[in-house]
Order: structure tokens, then sequence, then C-alpha cells
């Protein structure tokens, strides 16, 4: 009878193991728990590792490719090969110096047509006395390349920081100008007269309505801006400058360094990218309702 009561006895106490476990089991699962958020963190860490992997790929053939055909090394040197230049021109410093030159072109003249573009952007999508003066003018200006100002503003600037900005600000200004005219001309007008009914005045409805949903637009115009921007910073720096990225990948061409030439394409690419990055987090912080 005593081991037929203990065995009865430990019945309960086994049941109630068993429960506790499947408890502590449900809580270390169920949604906010430390190893819930462990787990996504890891599942979000592997997608991003996993969605650059054929990068990883293409460089690694790229790598094998060039070594074992010492003519195309030449031409388009090892992934290594340029890591190595890199290195070597930074130990010169002259890829601090070129970088830094470009950044502060790009920004001058970005920071220039913005100031620009937005305002007249809204001037055109805002007054259609103003659209009908200024549109035609807008419309001749903005076929023609910025590439095509470049003799004209060697003419008037010289080979200095001022005609590389120059050509930068005529990239960067009209994509901001039509993202603004359209964002403008898209609100909602049953939004400006509910605040008209209100007793919103003029000014009041363009920084609580027009602004608020023109902001999108603006941001993409900007987005696209800064990188036709870019582009025609490196084709101005080809064509007439003493520094920058594009004057780094013209005197590789000199050389004859297609490693230095792929590396200023590299920098290019990576601040670029950043750069895109820059603008979408600002983005985030001035509409943080669209953070997703």
């Amino acid at each position: 009878m005593a081991v037929a009561t203990g065995k009865l006895e430990n019945v309960p106490a086994e049941v109630g193991s068993h429960a506790d476990a499947a408890r502590a089991a449900s809580a270390e699962t169920r949604p906010g728990s430390p190893r819930e958020r462990d787990r996504r963190l890891a599942k979000a860490v592997a997608r991003r590792l996993l969605r650059y992997l054929p990068l990883l790929l293409f460089f690694l053939a790229w790598e094998a490719v060039s070594r074992s055909t010492p003519s195309l090394a030449v031409l388009l040197p090892a992934p290594s090969d340029v890591i190595a230049a890199g290195v070597e021109l930074l130990r010169q410093g002259s890829l601090q110096r070129d970088v830094l030159a470009s950044l502060k072109r790009v920004a001058v003249a970005l920071g220039v047509a913005s100031l620009v573009g937005f305002p007249l952007g809204a001037a055109l999508g805002g007054s259609r006395g103003f659209a009908w003066l200024f549109d035609p003018i807008v419309n001749f200006f903005r076929p023609i390349p910025p590439l095509a100002w470049i003799p004209l503003s060697i003419v008037w600037f010289g080979i200095t920081d001022a005609q590389n900005e120059f050509i930068i600000f005529l990239a960067a200004l009209f994509p901001i100008v039509l993202s603004t005219l359209e964002g403008v001309r898209d609100v909602d007008p049953q939004l400006v007269r509910a605040a008209r009914t209100l007793g919103a005045g003029r000014v009041q409805i363009v920084f609580t309505v027009v602004l608020p949903a023109a902001l999108p637009s603006m941001f993409v115009g900007l987005r696209v801006g800064a990188g036709i921007a870019w582009m025609a910073l490196v084709a101005g720096e080809l064509v007439a400058a003493t520094s920058g990225l594009g004057f780094l990948i013209s005197q590789g061409r000199l050389l004859y360094r297609s490693d230095y030439i792929v590396v200023g394409m590299v920098m290019i690419g990576l601040i670029g990218l950043l750069l895109d990055g820059g603008v979408r987090l600002l983005q985030q912080l001035v509409m943080p309702w669209r953070a997703d």
C-alpha cells in the first residue's frame, strides 16, 4: 500500500513539472519574449546576409577570371588588386582629398538646387498665373543635358569648383522642380476646401495641408536629383577639374592604371549608395508617418 501510495503521490508532481515546463516554453516563445526577439533578429540578419550572397559570388568569379587570364588582368584588375590600389592611394592621401572635393561640390550644388527648386516647383504647381509665365522657360531649358553646358561653363568660370558646381546644380534642379510641381498639383482639393471652411488662411493651408501632402513627391525629386547630380559631377570632373573622383579616373587613364580607375568607380558607387541612404533617412525623420 505504501508503494502504491507513493506512486499515486508522485503522479501529481510529475504532471505539475510537465505543466511548468510547458508554461515556461510557452513564455519563451510568446511574441515579445527575449527568446522570440533573438530568433527574429537572427532571421533578419541571415536574410540580409543571404541577399548579398550573389554579389559575393560575383566578386569571387571576377577574382578567379582575372587571376587565370593575365591579359585580362591588365584591362580589368582583380578585386584584390583594386583593394591594394585603394590602400596605396589612401597612404598617399590622394583618395581622401578627391573624395572630400567631390562631396563638397555635390553638397554646395545640391543645397543651392534645393533652395531654388523647391520654391520654384511649388510656385509652378500652386499658381496658374506663375506657371503660365514661367513653365515655357523651364520646359525649354529642361531637355538640355547638363554636360552640354560644360564648354560654356568653362568659359564663364574657368576650371574651378564653381564650374563643376554649376553643372551639378543644373543636373539636380529640374528633377526637384518637376517632382515638387506634381506633388503640389496632386494635393486633394477637398482638403484645401475643408481647411478654408475651418478658417485657415493661405499660409496655414500651405504649411498644414499642401506641404505635408507634397513632401513624398519632393523627396522623390531630391533622391533623383541627388543621383543625377552625382553622375554629372563625375562627368564634369573628367573634363575639367584638378581634384575629385572624376579627376582620379582621368589620371588613371593617363597613367594606364586601370586599378586606379576601378577604385574611383567603386568609390563613386559606394558614396552614391550612402548619399541615397542619407536622403531616405532624412525622409524618415521629416515624415515619420511614412517610415515603413
